[in-house]
């Protein structure tokens, strides 16, 4: 199991042959996005008619809802690294996500995450 990052899920979504074809080996059945990894995907929507279209792609993936316990997560690590590091919010709540349930966290952007300790990337 493997909780995408939403650069993974831009890629599929633009044809992106390199990106489908390591996703075909890594995957089971299930794969994880955080809501925010949705939320983020939707935000790229040209018109309304792309709008529905993102929405249809999303019905692919199991949403990760944001919860009490992964909020703390994101806090903790908020409060550790916001001074030294700057993560982004929307990085951070994935990542938070991704640590919580032990998922290996599958991105493009490895230096948004790396620093974290715990967190496994793909």
């Amino acid at each position: 199991m493997v909780i995408f990052d939403t650069n993974i899920l831009i890629e599929i979504y633009r044809g992106n042959d390199l990106i489908k074809s390591t996703v075909e080996r890594i995957i089971d059945d299930t794969i994880y996005i955080s809501t925010i990894t949705a939320a983020e995907f939707l935000v790229g929507a040209k018109d309304k008619r792309d709008f529905i279209r993102l929405e249809k792609e999303l019905e692919d993936y199991t949403q990760i809802p944001l919860s009490a316990e992964i909020t703390e997560v994101f806090l903790d690590i908020f409060k550790k690294y916001t001074l030294s590091r700057r993560p982004d919010i929307a990085d951070t709540l994935i990542a938070a996500t991704a640590l919580y349930y032990d998922l290996p966290l599958y991105t493009l952007n490895k230096k948004h995450f790396q620093f974290l300790p715990g967190i496994r990337l793909y």
